[in-house]
């Protein structure tokens, strides 16, 4: 199955779940909690008001070698936006891809989702735990706060 599938499915269409595809064209499921939801909203509220530019969204599909990853926010530029906006999957990923970790998630998971991120052209990469701690990376190094938003904060508060 490809992205395009699964986006078209009416079966699929509203589950309560994210979904992502493995390299294997399998569908992929993790549950959410409300919590994850309140982190991925302030995330997008404090992107918006320290990054102006650009366009801020949850929930994006990205095409990667291992499958369809989907971030759950994400900033991408106004040049960067022209090339994805109408694709199915970003052929190249936002600017800064930011995952939530919740309970299905490991450490291993989201480091490899890093890496698929930053193989398709994300300049940073930010993780946010369950309690609203932020860490920042770019493709060599964690860092200790983002280059691109050096003012957001290392700590998000629901």
């Amino acid at each position: 199955m490809n992205w395009q599938e699964v986006c078209s499915n009416p079966n699929l269409k509203n589950l309560p779940f994210k979904i992502e595809l493995n390299e294997y064209g399998q569908i992929v499921m993790s549950p959410m909690k409300v919590l994850h939801s309140l982190l991925q909203g302030e995330i997008e509220r404090l992107l918006l008001h320290y990054a102006p530019g650009g366009k801020v969204f949850p929930e994006c599909a990205i095409f990667t070698p291992k499958g369809t990853k989907v971030a759950d926010v994400v900033w991408v530029s106004s040049a960067r936006l022209q090339i994805i906006k109408h694709e199915a999957e970003c052929s190249v990923a936002p600017e800064i891809c930011i995952e939530v970790l919740s309970d299905s998630n490991t450490e291993l998971e989201m480091m490899a989702k890093k890496k698929l991120y930053f193989g398709q052209g994300a300049q940073e990469f930010w993780l946010c735990d369950q309690q609203g701690a932020m860490r920042f990376f770019n493709a060599d190094n964690e860092l200790a706060h983002s280059q691109m938003l050096p003012d957001f904060p290392v700590q998000v508060d629901v």
